[in-house]
């Protein structure tokens, strides 16, 4: 039986906790066993085998170029599974240069309603305890992905804090970050500015009200922020990080030969929490978004 099926009451050490409320990202290591880990893995090889990518956009997920704001097939995601592709994989015409088990850059934003091996984990009880550790009162589950960081295509994720993109009021989000293979400074680790929660953002990535222009637009430039900050996140499969949605954090391409594939979904607040309705994504009348302690794998 994996990790997983035990039922914790407490999870992080008041040490743990203490380190979290300061940096604002805290390593977790050995969250997941190597049972949970392989289980994650092998659901979403199958996800990709059964994929063709013939019935899909090919729409290119990229933090540098924005490719996805001109996408209805990414602004429609939150409660379908769906494919988004390198763009060192696809060529000048929409063709895939690479096997489609190489050419992905993630799958989202469903996972952990509609695949049974995601919702396991994602509504297991120990990631219950951890919620509740970290002062959730009525948490939901709004968005989640699996992230390939592909071997030598991997693309750059810029530097930027969640509640950018999943923002309530006041702000509540919170990373549940699982490394599903080891992470290298190689094979683009996360890195992250310890700190940097407590100088909050009031830049959001919304759905743009002017029709006939990109679909989505951020309503400011970037915040001024320090590279000599940035410290990385090394840490073997089966990690947990928490990353708080205040917190500056980012990842470089990955040039090595070995790919960094991990899970991740983001849970926010309910309870005194209002979600902005203008943020990106946005609850539908047939996913809404789900609670976390109301629901079971």
């Amino acid at each position: 039986m994996g990790l997983l099926s035990e039922q914790p009451n407490v999870v992080l050490s008041s040490e743990q906790l203490e380190k979290f409320q300061t940096e604002g990202c805290l390593a977790v290591p050995n969250f997941l066993s190597e049972e949970d880990v392989e289980m994650l893995k092998a659901s979403c090889h199958q996800l990709v085998e059964e994929m063709d990518p013939e019935k899909h956009s090919h729409t290119i997920f990229s933090t540098t170029h924005n490719e996805e704001t001109k996408s209805e097939y990414f602004l429609n995601s939150g409660d379908k599974v769906r494919f988004f592709f390198e763009q060192e994989a696809v060529d000048n015409v929409g063709n895939l240069k690479v096997n489609k088990h190489f050419a992905l850059n993630k799958i989202g934003h469903a996972l952990h309603w509609f695949v049974p091996e995601f919702k396991k984990v994602s509504f297991s009880d120990k990631m219950k305890a951890t919620a509740k550790q970290l002062g959730f009162i009525s948490p939901a589950v709004v968005q989640s992905m699996y992230i390939f960081k592909q071997p030598g295509i991997g693309g750059e994720v810029l530097a930027h804090k969640d509640c950018t993109f999943l923002s309530t009021e006041p702000q509540s989000c919170i990373g549940f970050w699982f490394a599903l293979e080891d992470v290298t400074l190689e094979n683009g680790c996360l890195w992250y500015s310890p700190g940097s929660h407590k100088t909050p953002t009031q830049r959001r990535y919304i759905r743009n009200p002017k029709k006939g222009e990109a679909l989505t637009i951020f309503t400011s430039p970037p915040d001024p922020d320090d590279d000599l900050n940035y410290v990385p996140v090394l840490v073997p499969k089966g990690s947990l990080v928490l990353i708080n949605g205040q917190v500056n954090h980012k990842s470089a391409k990955n040039t090595s030969s070995k790919s960094r594939h991990i899970y991740t979904f983001h849970v926010i607040e309910r309870h005194n929490a209002q979600w902005d309705p203008r943020n990106w994504l946005q609850p539908t009348p047939d996913m809404p978004f789900t609670g976390l302690y109301e629901n079971s794998p």
